[in-house]
């Protein structure tokens, strides 16, 4: 990886987006820091003291913003939710579907514009239920800070208004971010934003643990060494199985054009162990929100929305319950339903037997047509149930063990947190990999 870095620095194209990229993490981190206007300030300092829990992860979906009731509280969550909800609807809406496979570029781009759409209605929502409910709930029921009013002037409705816009109007200048990072810089630009997010809990983690062991707190050395072992750990085994695939060998008929003779090579089709990358803990980690942003809207605790659902996966802070079973069996169920889903959306078993029966090529011992699609959805089977697996177990296992010990829950980041910042960190290696074996091809046939 170190290497790959080094010759991308060589490159002067690779050089710009590199820039152009950072120029553009120091916008989001202004952005960050930028609070809503007419704000008291000590309703953002009770703020900050929230640091875990549900609001812990929504803040760190919003890159850090959120606690600091930031232009940026929203974070990229609404332009999520709207491709949750859009891919969804692909699946039973014909339409949605030839647009997607069948119109191209064209097609993209209307999905697109329609995404934007329904994030601009998300972002109104989650916009509105921040202003008038989330805040205000969160410094009168969770953060001990009874009394301190949200709004230097709590009595004016405009005051609301105007922060409920400037939230939508930041929550889309984050999205245009991100899609100018795709485009001018390296990698992708949403789950970029999110994974800067999670990175800059790191440092300030550090610090936190160490002034707890020298200052004889709970921590001890012995015990930052384990779980930083055990972090270490964790990370070299989902490096590994985001690297990990499953080669299907083609061979390709022979056939004889004029005089020249063609085909007859083996190859093979790549599928990777982790097919849909960072997707399903985003996503699952997306959905799990919802019940509580919805339970903002019903103040009556006996609601069968609270009691039912709300209730089973949270503490009585409010916060989800991420040591309990009932949240990390849930949420562990939505990783695998989501892994399943986008395999299914990037593999299309009869799409690959389609299209290896134009070019002349066949899986050995399978016959061209039905047995070869057969023979994807053993494959494709195979290969996403261990990754469904695997991508569940390894968000809810920090989750568990750190339980009992959130002196180092502030650097270890959770599950959710280390699954998206390692995904994001190898696809953009590979984005960059990608450059340099082209660049590399284009001179070879420049000389």
């Amino acid at each position: 990886m170190f290497r790959t870095l080094r010759n991308a620095w060589n490159i002067p194209e690779l050089r710009s987006r590199f820039f152009a990229t950072m120029g553009l993490f120091v916008l989001f981190r202004l952005g960050n820091h930028i609070t809503i206007p007419g704000i008291n300030r000590v309703a953002i300092y009770a703020m900050k003291e929230q640091g875990g829990g549900f609001m812990g992860l929504l803040n760190m979906f919003s890159g850090g913003g959120l606690l600091k009731i930031s232009i940026f509280s929203l974070g990229v969550i609404p332009y999520i939710n709207a491709s949750i909800i859009l891919n969804l609807l692909q699946s039973v809406i014909p339409a949605l579907e030839r647009m997607v496979r069948e119109e191209g570029m064209q097609g993209r781009q209307k999905i697109a514009m329609i995404t934007k759409w329904l994030t601009l209605g998300l972002a109104a929502l989650q916009s509105f239920s921040f202003a008038f409910i989330l805040y205000p709930s969160i410094l009168n029921r969770y953060g001990g800070f009874e009394g301190i009013e949200l709004y230097a002037n709590p009595d004016s409705l405009l005051s609301k208004l105007f922060a409920t816009f400037v939230l939508i109007a930041g929550s889309f200048l984050l999205v245009w971010l991100g899609e100018m990072m795709t485009e001018k810089g390296i990698g992708n630009g949403v789950s970029l934003i999110i994974f800067v997010g999670i990175i800059s809990r790191i440092i300030p983690g550090f610090q936190v643990v160490i002034a707890n062991v020298m200052g004889g707190g709970s921590a001890s050395w012995f015990g930052f060494g384990l779980y930083l072992v055990i972090f270490l750990v964790f990370i070299g085994v989902i490096i590994w199985a985001y690297e990990a695939e499953r080669r299907v060998p083609v061979q390709h008929a022979k056939r004889i054009v004029g005089r020249k003779m063609y085909g007859g090579q083996t190859t093979y089709i790549p599928l990777r162990l982790i097919q849909s990358g960072i997707l399903p803990i985003i996503f699952a980690s997306a959905v799990i929100m919802f019940p509580q942003i919805i339970g903002g809207f019903i103040r009556n605790p006996n609601n069968w929305w609270i009691k039912y659902v709300v209730n089973p996966i949270t503490t009585e802070t409010g916060n989800p319950d991420t040591g309990g079973i009932i949240y990390n069996v849930i949420f562990f169920l939505l990783v695998v339903f989501f892994t399943y889903f986008y395999t299914q959306m990037q593999y299309d078993p009869e799409k690959l037997s389609s299209d290896l029966q134009k070019q002349g090529g066949f899986v050995p011992g399978v016959r061209p047509g039905e047995a070869t699609k057969k023979y994807f959805q053993g494959v494709l089977a195979k290969v996403t149930l261990p990754a469904s697996i695997f991508l569940g177990a390894m968000a809810i296992v920090p989750n568990l063990l750190l339980v009992n010990v959130p002196t180092f829950s502030s650097i270890f980041i959770g599950g959710t947190g280390i699954l998206i910042a390692i995904g994001v960190s190898l696809e953009t290696v590979n984005q960059i990999e990608s450059y340099l074996t082209m660049r590399n091809y284009e001179g070879f046939l420049g000389k």
